[in-house]
């Protein structure tokens, strides 16, 4: 018998009509930066894509683990539909959602269905029934761990759709490198946070990120340096490397360290 969590979700996606919407294969991110080095011109909308911290250490850091986060929800923001996200409940290793920082970062609210999960296991099941429903933008589910299996179910439940999976790998306890156990994954990203430009007024500028595509499907896994999700959910580069001609991939690599 679904949990209760399960039978709860169904009556809400049952309410969701996917019509009107316009379907892409891919999503890009509208840099060239990125999209010229991904294989599919962006992120397909009919796979699984895992995001983490950048940190690899049980006590990672939450600044990498929000930036993380924020990462995953400007994603989430340019996809074209309701967005599921589903997290584990009582969860003392990994903060809240924060709506308003989530907002910042282009997502609506009224967009978002959250789910509670007790476990990873229920977490990863919540994922796979959006993902058969084929009413929603982008699916995404906080976990611990996943193994090769359950990645391998949520790929397979993903494909022929235009949702976009997406796995937040949470901090655990006992586990070093969020990334470091085999996936069905399409993409694997390491999220950390970099050292933001002086502004012009006092403080500090535009957040800035250090994006690492530790693997892909059919192409090579690079680096490079970002500025934050704006209230759009779109990157930037850093104001000195968009001004410049396109970098060799290289010394693309070079200004990314």
């Amino acid at each position: 018998m679904p949990s209760p969590a399960i039978i709860a979700l169904r009556e809400q996606l049952r309410a969701i009509q996917g019509d009107g919407y316009d379907r892409r294969e891919a999503l890009p991110f509208g840099l060239p930066a990125l999209d010229d080095r991904l294989a599919d011109g962006g992120l397909r909308l009919d796979a699984l894509h895992e995001v983490t911290g950048g940190t690899r250490e049980a006590q990672a850091s939450l600044a990498d683990d929000a930036c993380a986060t924020l990462f995953v929800a400007g994603i989430a923001a340019r996809a074209w539909g309701p967005v599921l996200w589903a997290v584990r409940g009582r969860d003392l290793f990994a903060p809240g959602l924060f709506a308003p920082g989530l907002f910042q970062a282009g997502l609506d609210p009224d967009r978002v269905i959250y789910a509670e999960g007790a476990t990873d296991a229920d977490v990863l099941a919540i994922m796979e029934e959006g993902l058969r429903h084929r009413g929603l933008g982008a699916v995404v589910g906080e976990v611990g761990r996943a193994g090769m299996a359950a990645t391998r179910r949520l790929q397979l439940a993903a494909e022929g759709g235009r949702t976009a999976a997406l796995m937040l790998k949470r901090p655990m306890r006992g586990v070093d490198d969020a990334l470091a156990t085999p996936s069905a994954a399409s993409t694997r990203w390491r999220v950390s946070a970099a050292p933001s430009a002086p502004s012009r007024a006092k403080g500090v500028g535009r957040a800035r990120w250090t994006l690492s595509l530790a693997r892909q499907r059919g192409g090579e896994g690079f680096e490079q340096l970002v500025e934050a999700c704006d209230a759009t959910g779109r990157l930037a580069l850093p104001a000195r490397m968009a001004a410049r001609p396109a970098a060799t991939a290289g010394s693309a690599a070079l200004d990314a360290a």
